[in-house]
């Protein structure tokens, strides 16, 4: 992401998993770890999408040390895509790596990297150590059993997203009660609008951290 951005590799369920890490300027205060998660690893997906490296960049500026990293078979990572279900325990295996205990916690995803943040978040809740708060961008809630979330779960989409329809990401949260921010005109890759994604992640994750 910059030039300061620590690249290295952990241990994971199928093998090492090459991550990027980034700190908050100095003095800032520290609130936390966020890991977030990279869209369809088969479609392109990596650490480096620029969608991901958004929401790193917003919470860095927030305060939150921020790890994103490839899923297995991608870039560096052991391993080979397991259809979505070997991708959440390499997200909950990054959390282990890098999460002190008791230290608060935000997931956060794109697309593909939505839903395994979904279903990460629920694991952590059943075993006692939940995430502070999620952040979901273009969530793939179709193809996916993208999971429940909790009520103040950060959802934004593109009004003209073509890859997960904005009607679809809304029959997912109607039952939940669950507000979704929509970005007009915006496609599922918010192209030339990364500016605004940022400051719509910067404004939930500060007033978080507050």
């Amino acid at each position: 992401m910059n030039a300061l951005t620590e690249r290295r590799s952990v241990p994971g369920p199928a093998g090492a998993l090459a991550c990027a890490i980034d700190l908050p300027p100095a003095g800032t205060p520290a609130r936390g770890l966020a890991v977030l998660c990279h869209p369809h690893p088969l479609h392109g997906g990596t650490l480096d999408n620029k969608v991901v490296q958004t929401l790193a960049r917003a919470a860095v500026q927030c305060g939150w040390r921020a790890v994103r990293f490839n899923f297995r078979g991608v870039g560096g990572s052991g391993g080979t895509w397991d259809a979505g279900r070997g991708e959440i325990d390499d997200a909950l295996a990054v959390v282990a790596q890098f999460r002190a205990a008791g230290e608060p916690l935000v997931l956060g995803g794109f697309s593909f990297g939505g839903y395994v943040a979904t279903q990460a978040a629920r694991h952590l809740a059943e075993a006692g150590t939940p995430a502070e708060r999620l952040v979901l961008v273009g969530p793939a809630v179709v193809n996916f059993e993208a999971a429940a979330v909790p009520p103040d779960t950060l959802v934004v989409h593109g009004e003209a997203d073509d890859v997960v329809p904005l009607s679809a990401v809304l029959d997912w949260a109607r039952p939940q009660s669950l507000p979704v921010t929509v970005l007009p005109g915006a496609g599922h890759f918010f192209h030339g609008l990364l500016p605004q994604l940022r400051q719509i992640a910067v404004g939930a994750l500060a007033a978080r951290a507050a």
